[in-house]
């Protein structure tokens, strides 16, 4: 089988990550995307972001209905910040047999010197970037593969600042997520 991995803070889910993620399905002709979300992103700080298991929840809310997609809590449970290589360790046992595809957008290519363990991560795992608005493909390394992808401009920050200065945010988020972060009230003050 061969399997996309998209990992983030996903602080929230919004349509840029699932419209990259089935994107990338089809044109990588994979069959199967996992989202994990970050327990403790470690390259942020860890201000404004709704607790792990608001942004799991969200997130399964988000892909509800898409057979293809799915949800893992690996980076959770191991508590802490979470690291790449951790991970992808943890999904190389679980799908031994399978091969994975680290999905990047290309806003996270200028830090991946600063990544972890960066060389092994090469060896596990075939490495893709997608296109992101603002943040062209250039300078790619040889061991990463490029995909061009819909351009939709949306980011988490654009979502929580809307939310924050009660402007409206329907459509940057699946209708779902909408209703949970409205139920909720997250994003409004204090996490």
């Amino acid at each position: 089988m061969k399997i996309g991995i998209l990992g983030g803070t996903f602080n929230p889910v919004h349509i840029g990550h699932l419209i990259l993620a089935e994107e990338a399905r089809e044109k990588l002709g994979l069959d199967k995307i996992i989202f994990i979300p970050t327990a403790l992103p470690p390259h942020k700080d860890n201000l404004n972001i709704a607790p792990a298991h608001k942004r799991l929840k969200m997130l399964k809310l988000a892909i509800r209905g898409n057979r293809h997609f799915a949800v893992s809590d690996v980076e959770i449970k191991r508590r802490g910040r979470s690291y790449t290589i951790d991970t992808l360790k943890e999904l190389k046992r679980r799908y031994s047999r399978d091969e994975l595809y680290f999905i990047i957008g290309s806003d996270l290519l200028k830090y991946l010197k600063e990544w972890k363990d960066l060389s092994e991560i090469i060896k596990m795992v075939k490495f893709v970037a997608a296109t992101r608005p603002g943040y062209p493909l250039e300078q790619i390394p040889p061991y990463i593969k490029t995909l061009a992808i819909r351009a939709v401009d949306v980011s988490g920050f654009e979502v929580r600042e809307c939310v924050k200065r009660n402007k409206s945010f329907r459509y940057l988020v699946p209708e779902a997520i909408f209703e949970h972060i409205n139920k909720n009230k997250l994003y409004k003050g204090r996490l």
